[in-house]
């Protein structure tokens, strides 16, 4: 971190400021209504068993051009070379059965949550919701169901990274996460 902070301040360039966080599911397991959480009208949970491009509308639209994590290539390349690897464990190993989604009375995925086994690591590798006043809370609702299938499946702990420049950090800090590392990447000219 230092040696980024010096290299900044001789012309290098910032790509990604990220904290690394860990929530512990033994010492401070989730309370037990985080089971039974209810989601707005018309919108249920489902297993995070469906293909890419079905979750693709809403994982995009979450990471818009504005959002510190968006993909600045086309809609094709960010489904091909982010959403499809990470579904099929290409990217961060394979997902869990603790992964959820929430769909509406259409059966559109609207948001969810996708927790991989990164080299026996439990991780969010994403968190994603459609924007929009009627959807908000549904990603906190969902990270609130999935820390509670986690540790009803036995997981010991569960882990995520997250860029400094994410509103999100202030949930999962408010959801029991802790900071474990601070990693600063810069393009040197």
């Amino acid at each position: 971190m230092e040696l980024g902070e010096q290299l900044i301040q001789h012309g290098a360039s910032i790509m990604r400021h990220a904290h690394s966080m860990q929530r512990d599911l033994i010492s401070d397991p989730p309370p037990p209504e985080w089971s039974n959480i209810s989601l707005p009208d018309g919108v249920h949970f489902a297993p995070c068993t469906r293909q890419a491009h079905h979750l693709f509308p809403a994982w995009r639209a979450a990471f818009s051009p504005e959002h510190p994590d968006h993909y600045h290539g086309s809609d094709e390349q960010a489904l091909e070379a982010q959403l499809t690897p990470l579904l099929t464990g290409q990217t961060l190993g394979p997902v869990m059965p603790c992964s959820t989604l929430a769909v509406d009375e259409a059966d559109h995925v609207t948001a969810g949550v996708i927790v991989t086994n990164r080299d026996g690591l439990p991780w969010i590798a994403t968190v994603f919701r459609q924007p929009g006043p009627c959807y908000a809370g549904l990603g906190a609702a969902l990270l609130r169901r999935t820390l509670a299938d986690g540790a009803a499946c036995g997981l010991t702990e569960i882990a995520l990274v997250v860029s400094d420049a994410n509103p999100a950090r202030h949930l999962y800090e408010k959801l029991g996460f802790q900071l474990t590392s601070t990693s600063l990447t810069v393009l040197v000219p």
